[in-house]
């Protein structure tokens, strides 16, 4: 009897639950149109719901920084223009992904409203409220492929973009005519210009011993602000439209700058002035990253070292957005005095080694321990030192017994 309930006892424990039982994966849901916006709101376990069509690289790291459980994405990840890397990151990860998602789904869910995620339906109890094409390797390198194919009309209308951003730019990118004056000091210095853009962070961690020694002036780019005091710095300059850095950081005495568009509108000024800051205002065409290396240019910077810019051609790429093309001709126009992080971690090491260090703190000691055994001063110094710490061990004793 007991042998024939222990063997029920295993079957009910295996045995598979009935069809109508709810699966699949249960969480908060959060939405944003701008994935920018998403990561700020993001909690780790969220399901995160964006609008972000060729999901590139440093919005995929942010959201598998945020910890999220899936991503549904109401356009399509990869669309075929170019081969950005933010799907193959996330599905890496081992984040679902589900593409093409009715885009009602922005009106029919609550922020933070708990919904279950199965396959690549959303589900509200057993409503479906909605749905799209769940991705996984094989379709992600498949989509890369024929990404990959059609590069070649990438680069064509890259190499257009170009001559197109030089002609209108040829004053500021060749003369420098339009930059203003900046009160931060930086001629003969070196400049360290921060991006919140590819391993910012690895970046900023390996140049530790670099920034002890030559002090460099800090360019933080919009967001880059917020990575620079998260590494345990204060940033000189603040450099963008000021869409996503933080009140804090904007608090932190750096001198800011606003990037405008080339018709004087600057939507980050009316932030700055209602803090009640002041900024200086530089428009031009290009993004904030390439005002950032002018800007250290033109001020008289011996050396520009880069954190998180865009150095690859898939890089300049993965944006899929024609201003990039700005970038490049700036890193032209800067020249030699352009220099990555990664190449600056790789060829510099610290002047003074630990071991050396230690080596001049031992011979002092043994500096002073031969000084003090062969003068009189120093014997009778010895002597004292002897004396106290008899009169130290003989109370310690009388402690103890």
């Amino acid at each position: 009897m007991k042998v024939s309930d222990a063997l029920s006892a295993t079957v009910m424990r295996f045995r598979r639950a009935p069809a109508d039982t709810p699966t699949g994966l249960v969480a908060p849901v959060r939405s944003d149109r701008r994935t920018k916006n998403l990561t700020k709101r993001l909690r780790p376990g969220d399901i995160a719901v964006v609008d972000h069509a060729d999901l590139d690289r440093v919005s995929a790291e942010a959201l598998v920084s945020c910890g999220v459980a899936a991503v549904l994405n109401v356009a399509r990840s990869i669309s075929g223009r170019y081969p950005n890397q933010g799907p193959e990151l996330l599905v890496s990860a081992g984040i679902p992904l589900v593409d093409d998602v009715d885009p009602e789904v922005f009106t029919r869910v609550r922020e933070g409203e708990r919904l279950r995620l199965e396959g690549a339906v959303l589900y509200r109890g057993s409503e479906a409220v909605a749905g799209g094409t769940l991705q996984d390797p094989d379709t992600v390198a498949a989509a890369m492929a024929r990404a990959r194919a059609g590069l070649a009309g990438q680069l064509e209308a890259f190499a257009a973009n170009t001559m197109a951003y030089l002609q209108q730019e040829r004053d500021l990118l060749l003369d420098g005519i339009g930059i203003p004056d900046i009160e931060t000091d930086i001629e003969g210095r070196h400049a360290l210009i921060v991006v919140r853009g590819y391993h910012y962070r690895e970046d900023i961690a390996a140049l530790r011993p670099y920034i002890r020694e030559y002090r460099p002036v800090i360019i933080a780019v919009d967001g880059g602000a917020d990575a620079v005091m998260e590494a345990g710095y204060r940033p000189d300059i603040i450099v963008g439209d000021f869409d996503s850095v933080s009140d804090r950081a904007l608090e932190s005495g750096a001198e800011l700058v606003v990037h405008a568009y080339r018709d004087g509108r600057a939507p980050g000024l009316a932030r700055i002035t209602g803090l009640g800051h002041s900024a200086v205002v530089l428009p031009a065409t290009g993004t904030s990253e390439d005002v950032a290396m002018m800007l250290a240019d033109s001020a008289g910077a011996s050396l520009i070292v880069a954190v998180g810019t865009h150095a690859t051609l898939e890089e300049f790429l993965d944006k899929g957005r024609s201003g990039m093309a700005s970038t490049f001709l700036t890193r032209l126009r800067v020249g030699g005095k352009l220099v990555d992080a990664k190449g600056v971690s790789r060829l510099y090491r610290s002047r003074i080694s630990p071991w050396a260090l230690l080596g001049l703190v031992a011979a002092c000691l043994l500096a002073v321990v031969v000084a003090a055994c062969s003068s009189p001063a120093g014997q009778v110094y010895l002597m004292f030192l002897a004396a106290r710490w008899d009169g130290f061990t003989y109370w310690l004793t009388g402690m103890l017994t």
